[in-house]
């Protein structure tokens, strides 16, 4: 007998099913909360808060793996800074939104 597994992407706030729905997690009064997004509505997410976040002090860092959560103390480098470094480096990235893990990965190997 064989069994086949399909996972299917759906965006939190629209419902709509995509390959590019990626987790997101953030926190407000010592509550977590996590919502699955495409990338336009992170962006929709992230312009909402990024006024606060601008003037707000950091805590630490959620690091994701599956559901579990790690906090770290290490600030790292801005998405800004990512940005810069990505292209020239000749990676290609996106000049507003979520900085993707490899470019991250990459950086942190030439550190």
């Amino acid at each position: 007998m064989a069994q086949k597994i399909v996972t299917i992407f759906t965006d939190d706030l629209t419902g709509n099913e995509s390959e590019e729905v990626q987790t997101h997690t953030f926190s407000l009064d010592g509550v977590g909360y996590e919502i699955d997004l495409s990338s336009e509505n992170y962006d929709k997410l992230f312009e909402a808060l990024e006024p606060f976040i601008g003037k707000g002090r950091k805590q630490g860092r959620v690091k994701s793996a599956g559901r579990a959560r790690k906090v770290t103390s290490d600030n790292g480098p801005s998405a800004e800074e990512l940005r810069a470094w990505a292209r020239e480096n000749n990676f290609d990235v996106n000049d507003r939104g979520r900085v993707p893990s490899s470019i991250r990965e990459a950086y942190s190997r030439t550190q």
